[in-house]
């Protein structure tokens, strides 16, 4: 072979090697997160799974983002650090109205009907009505919510105690705090800071499951009635990134996860569709209390 046809052909060679790294980083990276409705350790575990079976079933790298609180995560979903959220009912309102075309694209198959938990203190005589009522003697008691931005947590339990006692929670408990998280609520109620506080009912029945020391100080005393919660929520620009369609595919991967380690991560029994209009009601409630505009 002449020498000009070999330093050619080396020469297209090198280019094509060139190229592909170059290639492989044109592919952007799908950045996921999730309300941090528990304690850090926990969610960097549950969803570093989730990231492995997106970025494979996808074919895209993708990366899970951890974030410091509820308005964080709404936040890195605005200034697109992350184009996908594993929100709750608010969060994903807020989140939506920040980034239009952006929407709902899955559920849980529990969050259409979510609920949140009452739970008190042994130490204390209350206990849950038969009949479903809201429990007497409450008034006067110290009182946790979870973290300011949490549907299960905050925005659904001050619906439900404004519309029954008529009254501020401020001025129909003793005290009332924020925990930040179902996980310390359940712990702040165990150890008798707080007699009272309302969580997500998940969160509590693992714990049952798992045989959590917390469980044995507490008592259930009251279940608020059903409403949707928890969603994946996409930002409408994802199609121009990864290309027509994308999604769908994302969309699908997430209702196709069937592997019980990973829905135990959620924990959630398997995902449904969803759209924006199933969380109306989140977001009158959400306007009635002045959480947004």
């Amino acid at each position: 072979m002449p020498l000009t046809t070999t330093r050619r052909a080396f020469a297209a060679a090198i280019a094509i090697l060139a190229a592909l790294p170059a290639a492989a980083q044109d592919v952007p990276t799908l950045y996921f997160s999730a309300i941090p409705d528990n304690d850090e350790t926990k969610l960097q575990e549950r969803f570093g799974k989730v990231a492995d079976y997106l970025e494979a079933t996808l074919g895209v790298p993708v990366e899970y983002v951890p974030v410091k609180d509820y308005a964080a995560s709404v936040t890195a979903f605005r200034n697109d650090q992350i184009q996908l959220a594993w929100f709750g009912g608010l969060s994903g309102v807020q989140a939506r109205r920040l980034v239009p075309g952006s929407h709902a694209i899955a559920q849980g198959a529990e969050d259409q009907s979510f609920v949140t938990y009452f739970i008190a203190n042994t130490g204390t005589p209350l206990t849950e009505p038969e009949d479903g009522s809201f429990p007497e003697g409450l008034e006067g008691l110290s009182f946790t919510f979870g973290s300011q931005g949490s549907t299960s947590g905050r925005l659904m339990p001050e619906f439900h105690l404004r519309r029954i006692t008529g009254e501020d929670p401020r001025d129909f408990f003793s005290d009332v705090g924020f925990s930040g998280d179902h996980g310390q609520t359940m712990r702040l109620v165990a150890s008798g800071a707080y007699d009272v506080g309302a969580l997500n009912y998940t969160v509590y029945e693992q714990a049952v499951t798992d045989g959590a020391p917390e469980v044995e100080t507490t008592k259930v005393i009251w279940r608020t009635p059903p409403y949707p919660d928890y969603n994946w929520t996409i930002r409408g620009d994802v199609d121009e990134r990864w290309g027509d369609g994308f999604a769908k595919r994302v969309q699908e991967a997430i209702i196709a996860i069937d592997d019980p380690a990973l829905l135990d991560s959620f924990p959630r029994t398997g995902f449904i569709a969803a759209e924006d209009a199933l969380y109306d009601a989140i977001e009158d409630t959400a306007q009635q209390l002045d959480l947004i505009d």
